[in-house]
C-alpha cells in the first residue's frame, strides 16, 4: 500500500474516534447548557478561529510540503531551518494575539454580538492559541514525512481529555450561569489541546534526527531563504483560510444583527443559531474527517509527485481522493437526510434543528468535496486562486444570509441557506481551478450512477424505517441505517461504482478479502 492511502486510512481512523468522542462532548454540552449554552459558545468560536489562523499564518500546509521536497532530497538541515523558521514565526503572533483577544474580549461581545455573556467564553479560550501555534508545526512537520501517526494520536488524546473533564467542569458552573458553564466547556477544550502538544513533542523527540535547540539562532538567522519559501505558499493559504476564518467570525454577528432587523430578541437569537451551529452543522460535517484525511495526505502525496514532475502519478491520487470523497459523502447525505428527525432525538433529546439537515444535506456533498480540491490546489502552487475561489463563495454566503436572515418570513432558514450557498459556491470553483491546471477525465457517467444510487437508497431507506415496529427509538433507527447503507454498497457494487479491488486497498477489508 501507498505511503499517501496508508497515511489517509491512518488518518481516517483517527478522524473517526476523533469526531465520535468530539460528538459525546457535543451531547453532553448540549444537555447541560441546553440551547442557548450551546448558542454563546458557538458564538465565540469563530473569534479563536479567525486569531488561530492569523497566528499560524498558514504555515502547516507550508511546513508538510517543504518538508516533503527537502526529505525526498535528504536535505536535513533545510527541515531543521524550516521548523526553526516557523516556530519563531507562530511563536512570536502568539504572544501578541492571545492578550490582545483577552483584551479585546468586552469591545467584541457588547457591540458585535449583541449579547454581553459571550466575553465569558471568548476569555476562557484564548490560552488555547500558543498552544495550538506549536503544535501545529510539529504537526506540519510530520506530515511532511508521510507520517500520520503522532498527528492521528494526538487527536483522539485531546478530545479523550476534553471528555474526561467537559461534563466535571460545565457541570460544575453550570450553577453560576449558562455562560459561566460556556467558558467551562472552553477551559476543557484549551486542556485538552495541552495534552495534545505534550504527546506531540514527546514523539517529535524521538523521531527527529537532529538536534533543533542546538545552534537555533544561527539557523534562524540563515533561514531569510527558507522564510521566503515558507511564505510562498504560506501566505496565499492563509489568505485562503483567513476568508474563510473572516467569514465565520462575521457569520454570528451578520446573523444576530439581521435577526435583529427582523424583530428576534438578542436570546432567542443566540439559541436559534446554536440550533444551526450546535446542533445541525456537527452532524452535517461529521463525515468531514474523511475529506480532512484526504486533503492532509494529498498535500505532501500531490507535491512530491508533482516535484519529481509525475503528471500520471498526479491525476491518479487526484481522481482516487475525489472518487473517494464523492462515495462516503454520498452515505453521509442519504443517512443525514433519511434519518434527520430520530438522530436528533437520540443525540440531543430533542427533533429541533432536524429541519436543518434536511435542508442543507443534499449541499454537502459539495461541502465533502471541497477539502481535497482545496488541498491540490495548495500542493500544485495554485493557492492564490484557492483563496480568491474562497474570497468569492464566503462573500456571497454572506450576501445571502444578511439579505434573507434580516427578513421576518425567512429568519434563521436565510442563514443555512446562505451557507448552502456559500458552500457549493466555492467548491464549484475549486473543481474548475484543478480542471484547467489537471485536465482530468471528468467521468459524466459515473455521477449520473451515483446520484441514482443515492436516491434509490434513500428511498429505500426510507420505506424500511417506516415498516420496522419496534419501541426503541434507538434500535429501528440502526436498523434504519444498516439496511441503507448495505443497499447503497450493494447499488455500487452493481453500477461498478466500486469493485473488489477498490475495497483490498482499504487494510481492514483487504486483509479479510484475502
Amino acid at each position: 500500500m501507498s505511503k499517501f492511502l496508508k497515511g489517509t486510512m491512518i488518518l481516517m481512523a483517527a478522524g473517526l474516534v476523533t469526531r465520535l468522542l468530539g460528538f459525546i462532548n457535543r451531547i453532553v454540552i448540549a444537555r447541560l447548557i441546553g440551547e442557548e449554552g450551546v448558542g454563546l459558545y458557538m458564538m465565540a468560536y469563530p473569534t479563536l478561529v479567525l486569531v488561530v489562523t492569523i497566528t499560524q499564518l498558514g504555515l502547516p500546509v507550508a511546513i508538510s510540503k517543504a518538508v516533503a521536497e527537502a526529505d525526498i532530497k535528504g536535505d536535513q538541515r533545510k527541515v531543521k531551518k524550516i521548523l526553526v523558521v516557523s516556530l519563531t514565526v507562530t511563536g512570536t503572533l502568539s504572544l501578541l494575539f492571545t492578550p490582545a483577544l483577552i483584551l479585546l474580549g468586552p469591545l467584541l461581545s457588547k457591540t458585535l454580538f449583541t449579547d454581553p455573556r459571550i466575553y465569558y467564553p471568548l476569555t476562557a479560550i484564548a490560552p488555547i492559541i500558543p498552544i495550538i501555534a506549536i503544535s501545529s508545526v510539529i504537526r506540519g512537520y510530520f506530515q511532511g514525512k508521510q507520517n500520520m501517526k503522532p498527528s492521528a494520536v494526538s487527536q483522539v488524546l485531546e478530545q479523550a481529555v476534553r471528555i474526561t473533564l467537559i461534563a466535571v467542569l460545565t457541570k460544575a458552573f453550570l450553577p453560576m450561569g449558562i455562560e459561566y458553564a460556556a467558558a467551562a466547556a472552553m477551559v476543557a477544550s484549551v486542556i485538552g489541546e495541552l495534552a495534545s502538544l505534550l504527546y506531540l513533542f514527546a514523539m517529535f523527540k524521538v523521531k527527529k534526527r537532529f538536534p533543533v535547540r542546538r545552534n537555533f539562532l544561527l539557523a534562524l538567522k540563515g533561514g531569510k531563504a527558507t522564510f521566503k519559501e515558507l511564505m510562498n505558499v504560506a501566505l496565499p493559504t492563509t489568505g485562503s483560510r483567513m476568508i474563510g476564518s473572516l467569514s465565520w467570525f462575521f457569520e454570528p454577528i451578520i446573523v444576530s444583527q439581521s435577526l435583529l432587523l427582523a424583530g428576534v430578541a438578542a436570546g432567542i437569537a443566540t439559541k436559534q443559531y446554536g440550533l444551526l451551529t450546535g446542533y445541525a452543522l456537527p452532524l452535517l460535517t461529521l463525515p468531514s474527517f474523511i475529506t480532512f484525511s484526504l486533503a492532509t495526505s494529498l498535500v505532501p502525496a500531490i507535491s512530491e509527485a508533482n516535484a519529481v514532475r509525475n503528471h500520471g502519478l498526479v491525476e491518479h491520487r487526484l481522481q482516487q481522493a475525489l472518487r473517494f470523497a464523492l462515495l462516503s459523502g454520498g452515505l453521509s447525505v442519504i443517512i443525514l437526510f433519511t434519518f434527520a428527525e430520530p438522530l436528533m432525538k437520540l443525540i440531543y433529546g430533542s427533533e429541533n434543528g432536524a429541519y436543518f439537515i434536511k435542508l442543507m444535506a443534499p449541499f454537502f456533498i459539495f461541502h465533502y468535496y471541497q477539502g481535497p480540491l482545496q488541498a491540490i490546489l495548495q500542493a500544485l502552487d495554485l493557492a492564490r486562486a484557492a483563496m480568491i475561489n474562497s474570497l468569492i463563495g464566503n462573500a456571497f454566503k454572506l450576501g445571502v444570509i444578511f439579505i434573507l436572515a434580516s427578513q421576518p418570513h425567512i429568519g434563521i432558514t436565510g442563514a443555512a441557506l446562505g451557507i448552502a450557498a456559500g458552500t457549493l459556491l466555492i467548491t464549484a470553483l475549486h473543481y474548475a481551478t484543478v480542471l484547467k491546471k489537471i485536465q482530468f477525465t471528468v467521468y459524466i457517467k459515473d455521477y449520473i450512477k451515483f446520484f441514482a444510487a443515492a436516491i434509490l437508497a434513500g428511498w429505500s431507506g426510507k420505506i424500511i424505517y417506516d415498516s420496522l415496529f419496534f419501541d426503541s427509538n434507538f434500535i429501528k433507527m440502526a436498523l434504519g441505517i444498516i439496511f441503507t447503507t448495505m443497499i447503497y454498497l450493494a447499488l455500487l457494487f452493481g453500477l461498478k461504482l466500486v469493485n473488489k479491488g477498490d475495497m483490498t486497498k482499504i487494510p481492514v477489508i483487504g486483509n479479510l478479502i484475502k
